[in-house]
């Protein structure tokens, strides 16, 4: 089939075969035996020279413990068109690298008028990818290609409206293939609520993604499976009579309190 669409286009259009893809775009792809690897090495160096941080100090995490960012920030101001050019590169290294992804759209809020406290948190990104350079993911052949995810969220961390972050995962098989970061569009007034909310998120992409995997012609038989670490939001998850009940009344029972790692499961539809 691919051989009968290549000669159709060379037919058409002046093209040429370069066989297997090793480079598109930023991207390196690596076909092995065993399985297909994508990174964005060389772009992430590049990326360290344009902004003069190839020689910086290594840090093991993008974003600082207990980071608290604010409109106003601290400092001086920052010139808005490098910062979002800063901004916009690290988005798009975020291709292959979801372990930025929460800091750099927690940067993405301050755009218009950033400041030094907002430039200081950019550029550790810059220094924790320094030291991650050869990190990115691999998919392998043959590997059981099982969908499941993980859903969290904080509570109350934006400064100026007190919204939470939802923030989920989704992996077929070993590897992660999609995931999101994303500032709630309601107030959470319990930490139990801003889970819930995360969670449900995820069960929406969740059957999205078992739709287009079935269209794939690669069906998931059993549930999904989608983490939760907070027992209240599974307790109002899975007991079908506390779907009436506010996740402000639930977070109010002391018995129901407390972390747990536990999960939801995911159907092929909706409840």
């Amino acid at each position: 089939m691919f051989e009968e669409f290549k000669h159709a286009m060379f037919k058409e259009f002046k093209m040429t075969d370069y066989r297997l893809m090793s480079f598109f775009l930023g991207i390196e792809v690596k076909q092995q035996q065993d399985g297909i690897s994508i990174s964005q090495k060389k772009y992430a160096k590049k990326l360290l020279e344009k902004f003069r941080m190839s020689n910086c100090n290594l840090v093991s995490t993008p974003v600082a413990t207990g980071l608290r960012l604010t409109k106003e920030g601290e400092g001086i101001d920052i010139n808005p068109t490098l910062f979002k050019s800063l901004i916009g590169s690290l988005r798009y290294l975020t291709i292959t690298r979801p372990d930025i992804v929460y800091g750099v759209g927690l940067l993405s809020r301050y755009m218009e008028r950033p400041k030094e406290s907002h430039w200081v948190a950019a550029k550790r990104i810059l220094r924790y990818i320094k030291g991650t350079m050869d990190l990115g993911l691999f998919y392998g052949y043959g590997k059981e290609a099982k969908l499941y995810g993980h859903s969290d969220s904080d509570w109350g961390g934006d400064q100026d409206e007190r919204k939470s972050t939802t923030g989920y995962v989704f992996y077929l098989g070993p590897t992660a293939f999609t995931w999101a970061s994303k500032k709630q569009s309601i107030v959470a007034l319990s930490s139990c609520e801003a889970e819930y909310v995360a969670a449900s998120a995820a069960v929406c992409e969740a059957i999205w993604l078992r739709n287009l995997l079935e269209e794939f012609d690669h069906p998931q038989d059993e549930s999904t499976t989608i983490h939760v670490d907070n027992k209240s939001a599974i307790e109002l998850a899975k007991n079908p009579i506390q779907h009436g009940i506010s996740a402000i009344e639930l977070a109010k029972n002391p018995i129901q309190h407390g972390i747990s790692s536990t999960a939801v499961e995911v159907d092929s539809f909706p409840t």
